[in-house]
């Protein structure tokens, strides 16, 4: 997956699990890939917990940040991240999660995401989540 929008590889985490953000849409969600294998899957051989909560947070707060800078990049901290689990996702299987903001303002956001297979859009975990804005870092040189 490249492209305009397209974010590989930006963070450790991001790098460590393998997966990409999408923010280049156009329509103020963000979406987070990622194809399971064997270093995302728990005792079960199913999708570890934590990386579902990890995709769905990754997608919710880079759609929060889209609501500030169109390229997804603005900072946003997680305050409160609920994630209900509602299915597995196995070995080999493409899954997206998607964030969608539904209320706050300027200070707290709040946003709820879905995590499906992508293949038969199954739904695998829901979450909803209380984001905050960090102020944009300063760039160099400027006044």
């Amino acid at each position: 997956m490249t492209g305009e929008g397209i974010i590989e590889g930006e963070t450790g985490a991001q790098r460590l699990m393998g997966y990409v953000l999408d923010v280049g849409q156009g329509d103020g969600r963000a979406r987070c890939h990622l194809t399971v294998g064997p270093g995302h899957t728990n005792r079960h051989g199913m999708l570890h917990g934590g990386i579902v909560a990890t995709l769905l947070d990754n997608a919710m707060g880079a759609t929060g940040s889209l609501s500030r800078d169109p390229g997804g990049r603005h900072p946003f901290l997680t305050i409160s991240l609920n994630t209900q689990y509602l299915g597995p996702a196995r070995e080999g299987e493409a899954l997206m999660a998607v964030g969608r903001i539904t209320g706050g303002g300027r200070k707290i956001m709040f946003i709820e995401g879905e995590l499906r297979a992508t293949a038969d859009n199954r739904l695998v975990a829901t979450a909803t989540g209380v984001f905050k804005p960090l102020p944009q870092p300063k760039t160099e040189g400027a006044a």
